[in-house]
């Protein structure tokens, strides 16, 4: 049966869409109201379609790459001399090598394709950080959601392994941590494999990463478990994880959201620092940080070689940064800028 607010009469706009109570449209969704906002603030929407982009070209890499007709492993220069000044090195066109054929020019010494080593140090970036995003996400809403709603000695001891944790001088400890952690598995007389150093590098990068989404969520979660609706769970017998699962976790969609989309800018551009040291990824794969490494080296002669990365690396980091502070004004207006 319909209700006289929601008849619409002589044209006029129904309850929902005049606006409920507080000037929040009524008969939505909480989702629905979010999408809403989110769509009304510009820098979140084009953050988003940045984003987007980012994750479009580490996906289609091949396919760009195909279209393109080069690779970013083939040595350009040195099949033909003519690209390359035999003295420097260097490319022998103005701003590295730019022309309708290598469209951000070519790599001093060999002669590599800078477009497709962009495009697949993206994808090689981006599969390292959204992998080590995962874990520690995972990890992090485990120990904090256990470590908060069990409280006691179970909170004691994981508040202190996460302060334990969180002493340690991160970007130190992933240096250090890259050699030992490929030396455990590798002899030191053979090359260790790409897919091993991909592989060590998202185990660093989790097991040091998830402390601080778990320190946010326990307090979240400490905050909860006092609230009547899991008082009144508890009174109906519903067994501790069914509350965890019906009550707590939707009400931490909204930190859990904002810190990964701020955690993996954070794992990508570290990532790129251990590469840009030699404790990462290293040739021939492309990468960010090793394109940062190799440019560092050749700034005096062909500044070119890193504009195009370092440009990337700042918008793909902003970007994130900028969606992330939209998703949570979104989530939560009360906390709008």
């Amino acid at each position: 049966m319909t209700s006289p607010s929601q008849l619409t009469v002589a044209g006029k706009s129904t309850q929902a869409d005049e606006g409920g109570p507080g000037g929040q449209p009524a008969g939505l969704s909480p989702r629905q109201l979010m999408w809403r906002r989110f769509k009304r603030d510009r820098t979140g929407v084009v953050s988003a379609c940045a984003v987007l982009f980012f994750f479009a070209v580490a996906v289609l890499a091949p396919v760009i790459s195909s279209l393109y007709g080069k690779d970013p492993y083939t040595t350009y220069g040195l099949d033909r001399p003519e690209l390359l000044d035999p003295l420097t090195g260097y490319p022998m066109k103005p701003n590295g090598g730019i022309d309708g054929e290598f469209w951000f020019g070519i790599e001093p010494k060999l002669g590599r394709d800078v477009l497709t080593q962009l495009v697949y140090g993206i994808r090689t970036s981006l599969l390292i950080g959204l992998a080590a995003t995962l874990l520690s996400t995972i990890t992090g809403i485990v120990v904090g959601v256990v470590a908060g709603y069990l409280g006691g000695r179970t909170d004691y001891f994981l508040g202190r392994l996460i302060d334990l944790l969180l002493s340690f001088p991160q970007q130190l400890f992933f240096v250090a941590f890259m050699p030992v952690v490929t030396a455990l598995f590798v002899s030191p007389q053979k090359e260790t494999p790409t897919y091993f150093r991909v592989t060590a590098l998202v185990t660093v990068l989790w097991l040091l990463g998830w402390m601080q989404l778990a320190r946010l969520l326990r307090g979240q979660v400490l905050s909860l478990r006092e609230r009547e609706f899991v008082e009144a769970a508890k009174v109906t017998g519903a067994s501790p994880w069914r509350i965890v699962r019906k009550e707590l976790l939707p009400n931490l969609g909204t930190p859990i959201m904002v810190q990964s989309t701020l955690m993996l800018p954070g794992f990508v551009t570290t990532e790129a620092a251990l590469s840009f040291l030699g404790v990462g990824v290293v040739e021939p794969t492309p990468d960010w940080g090793r394109m940062f490494a190799k440019g560092a080296n050749f700034y005096e002669g062909d500044i070119t070689y890193m504009f195009f990365p370092g440009i990337a690396m700042v918008v793909f980091v902003v970007a994130f940064n900028l969606l992330g502070d939209s998703v949570r004004d979104a989530m939560d207006p009360k906390t709008r800028r």
